[in-house]
């Protein structure tokens, strides 16, 4: 039975929404987010007496949260935003309300993936609806399975609008065809629904504050699972909404702490460092086969794992601290892993395992090869982009593009020249020097590592030099010897620290921060000191601040 004209004419008017609607530095934070109106212009006074909650965008669920969310609630294990296009990214994350807009092809995508997703649930009826129709009836159990499915899909209890929406597909449906048909109609609809797709907020009827709302117990509780686990909320948030219960900084703050330890954590703290350092660009990474004979696809998706797990011990399994993701002398090996850094008596199986290497060699994150072979050229290294990557990702600077009319091409490799002596010429070139003097002299820092990683010490028969130095930062500025200098200095910076504030306010809120956000990274900030820069801490941070518990109230037509 062909049901897409049925689909199209229950989900159409509902989704259609949108998402939010030269000097050589920039600053990635301060951008606007969300909608652009009643920005704050001049400095805030931040002494509590003023709640300051910054936009709230509608905001559109990303592959990675629609994938999470549909196993959820239906159980389903067949990833099937994989079919969708791919999220645009904005900035560095792909979860920004400005981009996240329904465009035909992904309205096709929710319809094609509603369908196979709806199949499957309804192949197990008396289990999906809790209640037999033999010994109740058919429009009882359909009118109990609306109540709980649609609470549990919408992430509130159903309003009139809602419920009538889902008992007229499944009414019209059940004397049409039958109902196992009818059941699967609602879930299809329900899945197609903008209340599904997006995190609609309105906020609490009365205000806290003039312009200000508080948001009401089930935003809150999507607020964050969204956050914390980038899926729906559990049975655990949902009661405690039904019984107002997540209403209290303190009751929020205790169930951020609760949710950080459950394994779904673990998604959203990889799906944040897997954009905060571009890993996603290993896909199409490339190497000379000659250059270097030893890379193969297969350690892309070795490098790929070795970070992700590192930051899943350090983060949620140990220290936990900003200091030791950048500086720990120690990785999460398995074979392969131990087999690319010449580790013998390492691992023997696929199961990652903490393994210490040479501190003198090796310092967290900067010197994993993940990172090195990323910031690197396909036949030889890059300072420029490895500085670039510095400057942009841990000093939240934007590094503006070269002028249209330089060629930004690399040297070609002179096995006589090393790669310092043959990228001096942006030194000396008038209209590169700006720029790359803030990039390239941390870059030459890690020239001890090749385009792949590896660990070096000569190069084209000369000692490698791998002297670097910072300047034009806040409190970083100095000369250093290799990356791992660097990442110790990196990693002790205030720089350093507000940016990574930054960049979790970013990802977490869905937009970046503009100056009405200034109280909320000044109380983040002080949150984020205050507990040894620990990032647990500062996600449970992110969940007491003036933009995560209120928003500004919708007006009609909004």
């Amino acid at each position: 039975m062909a049901t897409s004209t049925w689909q199209r004419w229950v989900w159409l008017p509902a989704v259609i929404l949108t998402g939010g609607a030269a000097s050589c530095v920039g600053n990635l934070g301060d951008g606007p987010g969300g909608d652009s109106t009643n920005q704050v212009t001049a400095p805030l006074v931040c002494d509590g007496s003023t709640i300051h909650p910054g936009d709230s965008p509608a905001r559109r669920m990303t592959r990675f949260e629609y994938d999470n969310t549909v196993h959820e609630l239906l159980g389903d294990t067949t990833s099937p935003s994989a079919q969708f296009p791919a999220d645009e990214v904005s900035g560095i994350f792909d979860n920004q309300a400005n981009t996240l807009v329904v465009s035909q092809l992904l309205a096709e995508g929710y319809m094609t993936a509603s369908e196979g997703i709806a199949a499957t649930a309804v192949k197990d009826l008396t289990k999906l609806v809790g209640c037999d129709p033999k010994a109740s009836s058919e429009a009882k159990c359909g009118a109990q399975f609306i109540e709980s499915f649609g609470k549990r899909a919408f992430r509130r209890p159903l309003d009139t609008d809602g419920r009538a929406l889902l008992t007229g597909v499944f009414t019209q449906a059940l004397a049409t065809w039958d109902y196992p048909t009818a059941i699967r109609l609602v879930i299809q609809t329900a899945l197609q629904s903008s209340r599904f797709i997006y995190r609609l907020e309105f906020g609490m009827p009365q205000p806290t504050a003039p312009g200000v709302v508080k948001l009401d117990d089930y935003e809150m509780a999507s607020r964050l699972s969204y956050l914390l686990w980038g899926s729906m909320p559990d049975k655990t948030l949902m009661d405690a909404a039904d019984v107002g219960e997540l209403n209290t900084s303190a009751q929020i703050s205790a169930q951020a702490t609760r949710m950080l330890g459950d394994d779904r954590a673990r998604g959203v703290i990889e799906n944040f460092h897997e954009q905060w350092l571009g890993l996603s660009k290993l896909d199409t990474l490339d190497k000379d086969a000659t250059a270097f004979p030893i890379f193969t696809p297969a350690l892309k998706t070795t490098w790929h794992d070795e970070t992700l797990a590192f930051v899943d011990d350090v983060v949620l399994d140990g220290a936990g601290d900003l200091g030791t993701l950048l500086s720990a002398p120690y990785t999460m090996m398995n074979a392969d892993t131990a087999a690319f850094y010449g580790v013998s008596g390492g691992p023997k199986t696929s199961k990652f395992q903490h393994v210490d290497l040479d501190p003198k060699q090796r310092a967290g994150l900067l010197t994993q090869p993940s990172i090195l072979a990323l910031n690197a050229h396909v036949d030889q290294t890059s300072p420029v982009h490895r500085g670039k990557f510095v400057r942009e990702r841990l000093l939240c600077e934007q590094i503006s593009p070269p002028p249209a009319n330089v060629k930004a091409v690399p040297p070609p490799v002179d096995p006589k020249a090393t790669t310092r002596e043959r990228f001096s010429q942006h030194s000396n070139d008038m209209a590169c020097s700006p720029c790359h003097k803030l990039m390239d002299p941390i870059g030459f820092g890690f020239e001890s590592y090749d385009a792949i990683g590896q660990f070096i010490s000569t190069e084209a028969g000369k000692p490698v030099d791998d002297s670097g130095e910072i300047v034009g930062s806040k409190d970083a500025d100095g000369k250093f010897h290799g990356a791992v200098e660097l990442a110790a200095r990196l990693a002790t910076s205030e720089e350093v620290r507000s940016c990574v504030v930054t960049q979790w306010f970013n990802y977490g809120h869905g937009r970046t921060t503009t100056m009405e956000d200034s109280c909320t990274i000044q109380q983040l900030r002080t949150t984020f000191a205050s507990a040894k820069y620990d990032v647990k801490a500062l996600l449970i941070g992110l969940t007491q601040t003036d933009a995560f518990l209120y928003r500004k109230p919708v007006t009609v037509g909004q």
